[in-house]
């Protein structure tokens, strides 16, 4: 393979290890694409830049998302003026995809913070009732190490505040993909932006309307993190507790349905109601999610343990009839079998934030096909 082949070869696995989220960071990507494809050592002159990696990552959102690669743009950038606005003592500056408006599936919102403490940002964000979880990353660079903060906000959209000490406001940060300095926009600058690039939008109109708006996911969340401490009957769940069963049927339906957020949502959401009243689970999850929720994922959560009746041969004849009688009857047995089979202790399953993400995501990308 010539030269030219090979940097263009790794460059497109990177990419794919970036676009897939299997990797995050171009050094590490572009290291693994090359061990993969070559079998003795890898000239620096031959592994691509970062450019030419982001450039086909670029290319693999144009070929797989099409115009829904940037149907959210406008909305992610009001979401990060509005959090800019409530973090303005912090001076931040929006940089990242939703900057430049190279978005693709997946992405979030990233700022930059600058504050010698963290806990004036954090107490801010607990005035705005908005989750959060605070990570330091130690990150080694030519041969210097040094420890990132970042704030990763769960919200509409998620965010990645990375917080720099106050006297590095002015500094002037260098991109790792250009070698130029960063793109960024203060508050101001992202109003203007946004008045520039999106004119038919009344930013404090959009902004107002942002305020008032329940985000489904945030309560979601709430209720499902406390469910990992809510047990279950070892003889019926020997898995464990609440929260690890539910990602396991998640896991499941993904397998299954991969395309449907609301049978993903039924199959995430069908116990939730245990963490309240673990008497009469279906109705306290079904009174906590109103409002949040579809009525085909209602209908699929209400009717779960009729289903397992119905299995059984238990349920009475005008049940029965209602429930073959129902558009969704399939995919509510298919809801019960999953159910059922997700109890398996040990099991391997992603994270609560993992889970609402790709239903987040996957919804958005119906919404603009």
């Amino acid at each position: 393979m010539s030269d030219a082949k090979l940097r263009q070869a790794i460059a497109f696995e990177a990419a794919r290890l970036m676009y897939e989220r299997v990797e995050s960071e171009y050094f590490t990507a572009k290291r693994k694409a090359a061990k993969r494809l070559c079998r003795g050592t890898v000239k620096p002159s031959d592994l691509p830049s970062n450019a030419e990696v982001r450039d086909q990552v670029q290319a693999f959102a144009r070929v797989h998302e099409g115009e829904a690669r940037t149907a959210n743009l406008c909305e992610m950038r009001l979401h990060a003026l509005r959090l800019m606005r409530v973090l303005s003592r912090f001076r931040p500056r929006l940089i990242g995809s939703v900057m430049t408006g190279h978005t693709r599936k997946g992405s979030d919102i990233d700022l930059h913070l600058f504050s010698d403490h963290i806990e004036p940002i954090t107490a801010a964000l607990e005035e705005e009732a908005l989750p959060y979880e605070v990570e330091r990353k130690q990150v080694t660079k030519h041969g210097e190490s040094r420890v990132f903060t970042h704030v990763h906000v769960f919200d509409t959209f998620n965010f990645e505040l990375t917080v720099y000490e106050e006297d590095k406001a002015h500094y002037v940060f260098k991109s790792s993909i250009t070698g130029k300095a960063i793109e960024r926009a203060s508050t101001r600058e992202l109003e203007e932006l946004i008045a520039r690039e999106h004119p038919e939008v009344m930013i404090e109109e959009a902004l107002a309307e942002q305020q008032e708006a329940v985000d489904p996911y945030q309560m979601f969340r709430l209720l499902l993190l406390p469910l990992e401490r809510v047990k279950q009957s070892a003889k019926h769940h020997p898995e464990g507790d609440v929260l690890f069963h539910l990602l396991q049927v998640f896991e499941l339906a993904r397998d299954e349905r991969a395309w449907d957020e609301e049978f993903l949502l039924a199959a995430l959401l069908h116990d939730v109601g245990k963490g309240i009243d673990p008497h009469d689970h279906v109705a306290a999850g079904l009174q906590a999610l109103d409002g949040l929720i579809t009525p085909r994922t209602a209908f699929l959560i209400e009717n779960h343990m009729l289903a397992l009746e119905y299995k059984a041969g238990t349920l009475g004849h005008r049940q029965r009839k209602r429930l073959e009688g129902s558009e969704d009857f399939e995919d509510l047995m298919l809801l019960r079998d999953l159910d059922t089979r997700g109890r398996v202790p040990g099991a391997r399953v992603g994270t609560v934030d993992e889970a609402l993400d790709f239903i987040k995501e996957l919804e958005r990308q119906n919404k603009w096909k």
